[in-house]
C-alpha cells in the first residue's frame, strides 16, 4: 500500500489548527449554542424600502430555525445608502453608479443595559444607468439594493455569531 503526500495535506492542517487552539464559529459544540442564541436576537425596524430588505434578510440569516420563540437581545441597525456617479460622459450625464451600503448595529439586552457590541458592515456595488427605460433602471436598482442588503446582514450575522462565540456567558 503507497501513501500519497498529497492525502496528508488535509490531515495536517487539521492537526496545526487543532494545535493552536482553533475551533470553528460554527464548530461541534459551538454551532448549537451560537445559532441558539442567534435565535434569541429581536431586529429592530429599519426605515426605508432598503432598510426594510436588510431587516428581512438579518431576520433570514440570525432566525434559521424560523421566528425566535423568545427574543433576548435586541439588534439596532443605521443603514445608509451613498450613490455617486463612477461614469460621467462628457455632456455631465451618469452612466453608471458606485452604490456603498453601511450599516452600523449595536446588540444590546431587551430590557434595557449597557451595549454589549457594535459594530459596522459595508460593502459596494453598482448599477449602469445609460439608455435604460425608468422601469429597467428601477427594477436593476432594487436588484442591486437586495444584492446590497444580503451581503450587509451576513457580514453582521457574522460579527454577532462571533460576539456570541467569545462571550458565551454573556
Amino acid at each position: 500500500m503507497s501513501s500519497n503526500p498529497r492525502r496528508l495535506l488535509p490531515l495536517l492542517g487539521m492537526l496545526a489548527l487543532a494545535g493552536c487552539g482553533f475551533t470553528p464559529l460554527y464548530g461541534q459544540d459551538g454551532r448549537a449554542g451560537v445559532a441558539q442564541r442567534l435565535d434569541t436576537v429581536a431586529v429592530g425596524n429599519i426605515p426605508e424600502r432598503p432598510g426594510q430588505m436588510l431587516r428581512e434578510s438579518l431576520e433570514t440569516q440570525l432566525h434559521t430555525a424560523g421566528a425566535p420563540d423568545r427574543e433576548l437581545y435586541s439588534l439596532t441597525v443605521n443603514y445608509t445608502i451613498a450613490t455617486a456617479g463612477i461614469g460621467v460622459q462628457q455632456d455631465t450625464a451618469t452612466t453608471r453608479n458606485r452604490l456603498t451600503a453601511t450599516a452600523n448595529w449595536v446588540l444590546s439586552p431587551i430590557g434595557g443595559g449597557a451595549p454589549l457590541a457594535t459594530g459596522t458592515a459595508t460593502t459596494e456595488n453598482a448599477a449602469n444607468v445609460v439608455d435604460q427605460q425608468y422601469f429597467a433602471l428601477t427594477l436593476e436598482t432594487g436588484t442591486v439594493d437586495k444584492q446590497l442588503a444580503s451581503t450587509i446582514a451576513a457580514q453582521i450575522t457574522s460579527q454577532v455569531a462571533a460576539y456570541f462565540k467569545t462571550h458565551p456567558g454573556a
